[in-house]
């Protein structure tokens, strides 16, 4: 019984650490009505958003104005005709508060959407053009 409540006690102190360290990093996100926030294209990771994948895809789009707050952690967004195929409700880990930087953002009118929720991708120019030349030759 003394081995059994020593690793108790020692899992209780661990558990204690493991908190403390969760406590410092979370942060509790809430928004008022009429704040703009970002809303996020994707929540997975490796998928394919607006034909880039990885660090190149856009994560945020259009700032979104708050209509109504459903719940503690679900806000309705005052959503463009574009999207009106998407319910307007999503969950606080989708949206981001808006900043001053628009450079941020993707605006939804310059994708254009199609109405089954697919788009046309068309090259506006190459940025850069070089040759590489090896070591050896």
């Amino acid at each position: 019984m003394e081995k059994v409540k020593i690793v108790q006690e020692r899992l209780k102190i661990a558990q204690i650490r493991q908190k403390s360290y969760t406590y410092v990093r979370r942060k509790d996100l809430e928004f008022e009505v009429d704040d703009w926030v970002y809303l996020k294209v994707s929540p997975m990771k490796d998928v394919k958003r607006f034909g880039k994948k990885g660090i190149l895809s856009p994560q945020y789009i259009d700032p979104y104005h708050i209509s109504k707050r459903v719940s503690n952690v679900a806000y309705e967004l005052e959503a463009p005709s574009e999207s009106a195929a998407v319910h307007p409700v999503f969950h606080i880990s989708m949206l981001k508060k808006c900043m001053d930087n628009p450079s941020l953002i993707v605006r939804i009118e310059n994708i254009g959407i199609k109405d089954n929720l697919s788009y046309e991708e068309m090259p506006v120019r190459i940025l850069d053009h070089h040759v590489r030349k090896l070591r050896t030759k």
